[in-house]
């Protein structure tokens, strides 16, 4: 169903000049989010260059400054090769009018070079100089050419990021080829607003940012990168749309319980609920009277109640007679929903049971049995159990916790497990608004901001780890007084053999300093190992766990009140606020002390001030999309915006405003692009691959 127009763009990069099958699986581990599929043309030329040599600098050899990238016109004057075993380098002596230079090589193909740099002839030679012993040289140049051949180096380079094993020349003549094939398509922006921009067509927005000619036709606030970003900006926004579109047409069930039993669960806490807990229940209990399928997420800081909103939810749709389930990213999480749930709905009297990874196949069968007979009002368990084969006599309502890459085609398969399910996705990292609308548009939006009663503020400390031995002697008296302690040593993600190391070394130290058992946890461990060291930490047989960042999301130990970070300085803001979580959520008071190793770089310290400053996790959120960007926010570890090639939100944050309001005027005047614009736009989607929003529009 892809327009014919852009199959140049879909055709694989093996069928490029010089790209073979070793270097095509390469190429594709790079440039595309799938490393199983080879890569398309498009989605070579979506990988842009991060910066640009300048080759017009030509100022003689006498002029060249140290570090400076220049293009000298010389002749050749002598070969000055080191000893044949010795490791001295071979040297190439050359000059122009001002002066002279060294030409060095190290490993050099003596054969090649005397070819290359023939005695007695002029040389065209571009390259970095370095000043050394007040005389210029050029190690290993970049370009070696005859006058005649000068036109071949391109007078702006494109630098692009690489991988191992492609050579950046290789990938540079691949997209160059690539650009070539770029075929004129549709226009899918309105005429009025490429008018106002004054932003070029898409093919020629394309060819100018892969042959630059200043530093600003790659820049993110350049027309060029711009025009892309829209247009990648614009066909999520639609996708979104489509999607939510579609949920509300295959249409929902009105469910309009007396609430009996969600006053019953509200009744049985020991707590009272905050403001906006009963903002979020009373938003969530007027999309479920509604005859529309509800598509909510429900943002709340570490610590703020969202599993009692979303047990309050699930009531509602159990008086009703459906049932729902609660899925976690962890077993570990799965548990602790079970088991903070479990006392609330025993006194409301909703049937509540929890599917492992550990069930046996004849308690999997058993529990199976009972949700297709209606016995089970509430599953709890992981991702990956509910995306597989469980089934249910009537799923009425799906609770996502903590799980930001579970995305459109997900909620999709979710929701096709019952008749009109509404769902709820939760998470803990509050998301800056630009971000909720790229990855969650289709949604409405609850945010808990207060804080339980009683919950006392975390103080928050940076140390030098100059001053460990100190650190130490403190974590071993407050021990001593009773206190229990987290210690999270960071992965550096080079070596798992070093990390490893770092955590078990730090795990003996403090054993021997403390003289008693210290629970460990890392992510080599088993679930049952894992699980093992939970308890115990938890329990009380022991005082103190170290850990990596496994328990970044969602362990609850109420009575913890010490949290120290080693080498905080390597996490990310959203990271260091979820770990400092782990404390406070009793009625003890509580700190979290951020070990650093100096010096520190402008944005480590700037994340260190922050922490110390604030306990907002949504202002900690917006400062964290300032200083790097979307990627490390929803924990997607690459730089950029999840889910994007081009547009970054740091940089075209507006852009995306302007996108999600063009995407609900398309789709108010052309539900089915249809119309004068749909053929355009249905390329864009497909350009972008998000074209599981056409196949939503065929279904409908």
């Amino acid at each position: 169903m892809r327009p014919s127009v852009l199959d140049p763009l879909f055709a694989p990069v093996s069928s490029l000049p010089g790209i073979g099958p070793k270097i095509s699986k390469l190429v594709s581990t790079l440039v595309t989010s799938h490393p199983d599929r080879e890569a398309t043309i498009a989605d070579l030329l979506f990988h842009l260059p991060q910066n640009v040599i300048d080759r017009r600098h030509k100022p003689g050899i006498a002029y060249s400054e140290n570090g400076d990238i220049v293009t000298l016109d010389v002749m050749i004057d002598q070969h000055m090769p080191g000893p044949r075993h010795g490791k001295a380098p071979y040297r190439i002596l050359a000059s122009d009018d001002t002066g002279s230079i060294a030409f060095v090589f190290f490993h050099p193909h003596r054969d090649w070079l005397e070819k290359m740099f023939p005695e007695g002839e002029r040389r065209i030679v571009s390259g970095k100089v370095d000043w050394f012993n007040e005389r210029p040289q050029m190690v290993h140049p970049d370009y070696v050419l005859k006058p005649e051949e000068a036109a071949a180096m391109p007078p702006v380079e494109p630098i692009y990021p690489l991988t191992a094993g492609v050579a950046s020349k290789t990938l540079q003549k691949a997209i160059k080829s690539a650009a070539e094939r770029v075929p004129k398509l549709p226009e899918w922006l309105d005429d009025a607003y490429l008018r106002q921009t004054q932003w070029p067509d898409f093919a020629d927005a394309i060819k100018a940012i892969h042959h630059p000619q200043e530093q600003s036709d790659i820049s993110p606030e350049g027309p060029y990168v711009q025009r892309l970003a829209y247009d990648e900006l614009l066909a999520s926004q639609l996708a979104l749309a489509l999607v939510r579109a579609n949920m509300r047409q295959l249409g929902g069930i009105a469910r309009k319980p007396e609430g009996r039993l969600q006053k019953a669960v509200i009744a049985a806490l020991p707590f009272q609920l905050t403001e906006s807990q009963k903002t979020a229940i009373a938003e969530i209990n007027g999309d479920l009277a509604e005859p529309v399928r509800m598509l909510r997420l429900l943002q709340g800081d570490v610590g703020s109640g969202k599993t009692v909103v979303a047990l309050a939810a699930l009531a509602q749709v159990i008086e009703c007679g459906a049932q729902g389930a609660i899925m976690a990213p962890t077993e570990i999480l799965a548990r602790q929903h079970f088991a903070s749930m479990a006392p609330l709905c025993e006194k409301a009297g909703i049937r509540i049971a929890l599917l492992t990874g550990k069930d046996s196949q004849k308690q999997r069968r058993l529990t199976q049995e009972k949700l297709d007979a209606g016995e089970i009002d509430l599953a709890v368990g992981t991702h990956a159990l509910f995306q597989g084969t469980v089934t249910f006599k009537d799923l009425g309502l799906v609770v996502v916790d903590e799980q930001h890459r579970f995305g459109v085609h997900q909620r999709l398969a979710l929701s096709a497990k019952g008749k009109g399910v509404d769902v709820l996705v939760m998470t803990a990292t509050p998301i800056p608004r630009t971000l909720v609308l790229t990855c969650f548009g289709d949604m409405d939006v609850s945010r808990l901001t207060d804080k339980p009663a009683g919950r006392k503020p975390i103080k928050t400390v940076s140390a030098s780890l100059d001053r460990l031995d100190e650190i130490m002697d403190r974590v071993g008296a407050a021990v001593r007084e009773g206190q229990k302690v987290y210690w999270v040593c960071p992965l550096v993600e080079e070596s798992e053999k070093i990390d490893l190391a770092a955590v078990e070394d730090r795990h003996r130290v403090l054993e021997q300093i403390l003289r008693q058992h210290v629970s460990l946890v890392h992510g080599r461990m088993s679930a049952d190992e894992k699980d093992a060291a939970m308890s115990a930490f938890k329990g009380g047989e022991t005082r103190v766990l170290v850990a990596t960042t496994v328990i970044e999301v969602g362990v609850d130990v109420p009575d913890a009140t010490i949290m120290v970070i080693e080498h905080a300085e390597r996490f990310g803001l959203a990271q260091l606020h979820q770990l400092r979580g782990r404390v406070g959520r009793g009625d003890r008071p509580s700190s979290c002390v951020l070990l650093f190793k100096g010096p520190l770089g402008e944005t480590a310290q700037a994340r260190l001030n922050i922490m110390r400053e604030t306990n907002d996790g949504f202002l900690i959120a917006e400062e964290d999309l300032r200083l790097r960007g979307g990627g490390e926010i929803l924990g997607t570890r690459q730089s950029g915006t999840p889910g994007f090639r081009i547009a970054q939100v740091e940089h075209h944050a507006d852009l995306l405003e302007t996108a999600r309001d063009d995407a609900r005027l398309i789709l108010g005047t052309d539900p089915e692009l249809q119309g004068k614009r749909g053929d355009a736009l249905r390329c864009l989607l497909y350009l972008f691959g998000r074209d599981e929003a056409i196949r939503l529009l065929r279904a409908g």
